[in-house]
C-alpha cells in the first residue's frame, strides 16, 4: 500500500496515524517533492475510478490562477486536467491511498482509511 501525502495536511497526518494504529504495511510518497507523472496520475485515476476534476483541489490559489472552474469537465479536456495536476501537484486531493488489491481511495475520512486497510488485507 502507498499513501500520497503532504506532511502539512492534517487529513494526511490523521491517515498515517490510523495506518500506524492498524499496523498496516505502507510506503509514504510526499507527492509535492516526488511529483507524480501524467502517466502515474492516469494510473491512480483508473484505480480510483474517478476523473481528474474529481481529485482536484479547486479552491487552491493555483486553481484560481489557471481558471479551473471554467474548464470543461469531459473527455476532450481530460488530458488538460491531468497535465495541470502534474505541473501543479498542490492541486491533487490528499491523501490518496493505493491498496494492495489494485484499487485506490481518497483517504480523507477514517472510514476511507479503514477501507484501504481492509482491501490490502484481503
Amino acid at each position: 500500500m502507498e499513501i500520497w501525502i503532504n506532511p502539512a495536511c492534517s487529513k494526511c497526518r490523521s491517515a498515517i496515524g490510523l495506518l500506524d494504529a492498524e499496523g498496516a504495511d505502507y510506503t509514504v510518497r510526499r507527492y509535492l517533492e516526488d511529483v507524480p507523472s501524467e502517466d502515474e496520475i492516469r494510473a491512480v485515476l483508473g484505480r480510483l475510478g474517478l476523473e481528474p476534476w474529481d481529485i482536484t483541489r479547486t479552491q487552491e490559489a493555483d486553481a484560481k490562477e489557471l481558471g479551473l472552474k471554467d474548464w470543461a469537465r469531459d473527455e476532450s479536456a481530460r488530458d488538460r486536467w491531468i497535465t495541470a495536476l502534474a505541473e501543479h501537484p498542490k492541486l491533487i486531493q490528499r491523501p490518496i491511498i493505493t491498496a494492495d488489491d489494485g484499487t485506490a481511495l481518497v483517504g480523507r475520512s477514517e472510514e476511507a482509511v479503514q477501507e484501504a486497510v481492509s482491501r490490502s488485507r484481503s
